[in-house]
């Protein structure tokens, strides 16, 4: 199994966040490390500060040198997917190929109706989502992309220069809906996360996405299967349990919430805790 840690920019310092970065950088059992994509905080008191994504994840590119990157996830309606796709490979090349796209249908209400932006009706959300993930594709890929959708049109369009990672940064999709966010996965994704939850509940998420591969004549090995794993109270053991108990229905990929504020100091132990189930670096 191999292990990676989030940390949300909510209820934290810019210099708390950077020292958690800087300090995994160096600690060889984390391959990676994420960020949400959020303009309000979650799970906590909406009001509070929260610093934007894709801006702190290019100055932790810079700050790092070998970590991979990415977010979990970015609602697509954030932003058009032609400007994600310009930010993709842009930043792609200013972290020397180690972004990942960390990309989802959306859900939050409060932020989306707040700043105007419309999040839509489930079936909707999916429909933008999958005309999204084409247009991503076709510009991080082709010379010109040309779409006609119900949502996003674009006509002869350039994307230069296109990133280091070929054909494309890795593409992680979010979200467990079994009918549409799953085959959306099954068709665009080279990663799926799991949001979290019990191995029993993952399986079956991961048995859904695997028929979908096999109706879409997809290779299911060519997607890493990742899970948030959260740490509680400084509880590094509670976490490796958690992630060995996934570990055994095919996980990948562990990524350890960091809760806020943030500190370098559980890194250590949590490596420690981790090592043991960690595999070959």
């Amino acid at each position: 199994m191999r292990f990676a840690f989030k940390t949300s920019p909510q209820n934290t310092a810019w210099q708390d966040m950077l020292a958690v970065w800087r300090t995994a950088d160096d600690i060889d059992v984390f391959e990676s490390g994420w960020t949400f994509d959020h303009f309000y905080p979650i799970f906590s008191d909406s009001t509070g500060p929260c610093l934007e994504g894709w801006t702190t994840l290019t100055a932790l590119a810079q700050a790092t040198r070998r970590l991979r990157l990415g977010t979990l996830v970015s609602g697509i309606h954030y932003r058009h997917p032609a400007v994600l796709a310009n930010m993709t490979s842009t930043l792609d090349i200013v972290s020397d190929g180690r972004l990942e796209i960390g990309i989802g249908a959306g859900w939050n209400e409060e932020e989306s109706g707040a700043y105007g932006m419309e999040l839509g009706t489930p079936r909707e959300r999916s429909d933008r989502f999958e005309e999204a993930c084409e247009v991503i594709v076709g510009l991080l890929t082709k010379e010109t992309t040309s779409f006609a959708g119900t949502y996003y049109q674009l006509t002869d369009a350039r994307n230069e220069p296109k990133g280091v990672q070929q054909p494309h940064p890795p593409i992680c999709i979010g979200g467990s809906g079994e009918k549409r966010t799953l085959r959306t996965a099954a068709r665009f994704a080279q990663h799926w996360n799991f949001a979290g939850g019990k191995p029993e509940e993952f399986a079956r998420k991961r048995d859904v996405l695997y028929r979908h591969c096999e109706d879409l004549g997809r290779d299911p090995a060519e997607i890493t299967l990742s899970s948030h794993v959260w740490l509680k109270d400084g509880d590094a053991k509670r976490v490796a349990d958690e992630a060995a108990a996934l570990g055994e229905e095919g996980l990948d990929l562990a990524i350890v919430y960091l809760p806020p504020p943030h500190t370098p100091k559980v890194l250590e132990p949590l490596a420690d805790a981790l090592a043991p189930i960690a595999g070959p670096q």
